[in-house]
């Protein structure tokens, strides 16, 4: 599987973006999909993470009602849209994922993507 990240970029603390994970290589439907963050001199954290059919999602309470993820296996995509974004959500933002079932350890995680910058300036 190959993932690719986009939709990273500059905002203003409170604005929005939407990242987005594009697969190939193998359909996604069989994978659990996963956001991490990596902020300067801190280890990779997980955003967001969601289950194979959608219908089990995870995020930490930081993030917690600003990010959603969603995904769309007919297109084998994956989508963090993040609102109120502060400061401290800065980082760069991977795609990762994994066979079966959503899981928070980012070392269970097999296929990552190349990475997208979020800045939120203050």
């Amino acid at each position: 599987v190959q993932l690719q990240a986009s939709g990273g970029g500059l905002v203003q603390a409170g604005g929005s973006l939407t990242l987005s994970c594009a697969a190939s290589g193998r359909p996604l439907s069989s994978y659990a999909m996963g956001w991490f963050r990596q902020a300067p001199g801190k280890e990779r954290e997980l955003i967001a993470a969601i289950n194979w059919d959608g219908r089990s999602t995870y995020s930490p309470d930081s993030v917690k009602g600003r990010f959603t993820i969603s995904r769309d296996n007919a297109k084998n995509t994956v989508y963090l849209q993040m609102n109120s974004l502060k400061p401290e959500d800065t980082g760069v933002y991977f795609c990762a994922a994994r066979y079966g079932l959503l899981y928070t350890n980012p070392t269970t995680y097999t296929y990552w993507g190349q990475g997208t910058q979020v800045t939120v300036s203050s």
